[in-house]
């Protein structure tokens, strides 16, 4: 999904026209954008969560000349998916990933005869 696909179904759901569509989905990823920029966290429940990330500074290899170099700390864009997002695909299954039911044997039987 592209994001002319999201205008367009914007669009069509609230019948607005695409023009306006695209200026609301704009606005919204400035606004992300925006909040990341300052290091907020943007929580869209039960979506999930837009967050910065700090990354360490290490040390790398020039893939070319094998050489180290190393590379400096920076802050880099995260998403952190909320349940439902999650439960949405993988098929609806509820409970969160929790197992549930009879243990399994880690044995397995062999079906070949002795």
């Amino acid at each position: 999904m592209t994001k002319a696909d999201i205008v367009s179904s914007v669009a069509s759901d609230a019948k607005i026209s695409r023009r306006e569509a695209g200026e609301i989905v704009d606005l919204v990823f400035d606004e992300i954008r925006s909040a990341l920029q300052k290091g907020d966290e943007v929580a869209l429940t039960p979506f999930g969560r837009f967050k910065v990330r700090q990354r360490k500074a290490r040390e790398g290899r020039n893939p070319k000349t094998g050489a180290t170099i190393k590379i400096p700390a920076r802050k880099v864009p995260a998403f952190v998916a909320g349940r439902a997002l999650k439960d949405a695909v993988a098929g609806g299954r509820s409970g969160g990933g929790k197992k549930s039911g009879a243990k399994k044997s880690g044995a397995k039987k062999s079906s070949r005869k002795r």
